[in-house]
């Protein structure tokens, strides 16, 4: 088949000179995508409230310290009162101590009302520390209470940027204290949990380069980095749990998918590689297409093993040919096309 060159632009056609790789040794497990747990938050309230809103919803994204819920809470409301009151003590208790302090310069009171002052300013300040640090414990901002009218509502916020994956939070309904109201997790990066085979534990070694593939996106594959071998084993299935993190930029690993992962292990030789897209049936019989006498001949091939979006030829092919690795299914409809024609 002949193409001028504008022809196999439009056909997304693009040819590589096949050349000798390393043939990778690869361990292939199932896992389950999951969150990455270093970046999961189940966002609980520190004290038990009425949730009087809910401003985040499932599958929303959440910048750092948003407000995810308001709760109204009669301790809260005890705490920043008690934050107030603490800061009134202190501004009378250091307007009494000044006036303590001119009038002793002025020998107008004796030193014991001056000291009665000083000692009555810092157990103000004191008091004042107090009442601070329980509203900081709450995750309440104080500086923020003396401008609030709303004294006993408090806000639950997110811990960091993430996605929202699950919220139990009802307005209205009592959130008891440390029960999780909304989860938020960084997906950024997923983990794929999966279960190594004994035989294959001496291969596999953490911080191995792993390649991830998912039903959803059958053309698509994804790197990731092996990061975690258990040091345990189930007695029932002979397997020892592992761990794959990947980076995540586009979302579309999403926890609960199942996902095939092929671990590098170490390097078995040399092979003739092409990427999977650049094999097709032609009568039932894998097929690439090879670039020679200004045209595109349909080769057969015997193929190998598949992995990581390449394919090993075993036979068909011969180092330095130039082959196509995109395009190779419109090239096929050509061919189809063409033969339907004859045949009519």
């Amino acid at each position: 088949m002949t193409l001028d060159a504008d022809e196999a632009r439009k056909a997304g056609i693009k040819v590589e000179k096949l050349q000798w790789r390393e043939e990778t040794e690869q361990i292939t497990v199932t896992g389950t995508i999951e969150p990455n747990q270093n970046k999961l938050a189940r966002v609980a309230p520190r004290i038990s409230g009425r949730i009087i809103e809910v401003t985040a919803g499932l599958g929303d994204n959440v910048r750092q310290g948003q407000t995810l819920a308001l709760l109204n809470s009669i301790e809260m409301g005890d705490a920043r009162s008690a934050y107030l009151q603490a800061q009134s003590e202190v501004e009378l208790a250091q307007a009494n101590f000044k006036r303590a302090e001119r009038l002793l310069s002025e020998h107008i009171i004796p030193k014991k009302d001056y000291l009665l002052a000083r000692y009555n300013l810092t157990k103000a300040q004191a008091g004042l520390r107090a009442a601070t640090d329980r509203l900081r414990l709450l995750d309440v901002d104080p500086s923020i209470t003396a401008k609030s009218g709303l004294v006993a509502v408090f806000p639950v916020v997110a811990p960091f940027a993430g996605t929202v994956i699950a919220k139990t939070a009802v307005m209205g309904e009592l959130a008891p204290q440390d029960q999780p109201l909304v989860t938020v997790a960084d997906l950024s990066t997923v983990w794929i949990e999966a279960d190594l085979f004994e035989k294959d534990l001496s291969e596999a070694k953490t911080g191995a380069h792993a390649t991830v593939s998912i039903v959803a996106y059958p053309n698509e594959h994804f790197q990731g980095r092996l990061t975690y071998i258990s040091s345990t084993m189930d007695p029932q299935s002979r397997t020892v749990k592992a761990r794959v993190e990947a980076p995540n930029p586009d979302g579309k690993l999403k926890p609960g998918m199942f996902a095939t992962v092929n671990i590098a292990s170490g390097t078995g030789g040399k092979a003739l590689m092409v990427p999977e897209v650049a094999v097709t049936l032609m009568q039932d019989t894998p097929t690439v297409f090879v670039a020679e006498k200004g045209g595109f001949e349909p080769r057969p091939v015997e193929v190998g093993e598949r992995f990581a979006g390449k394919a090993v030829i075993k036979s068909g092919l011969a180092a330095g040919e130039r082959v196509v690795v995109s395009g190779a299914y419109s090239l096929k409809a050509r061919i189809l096309k063409s033969q339907i024609g004859e045949t009519d």
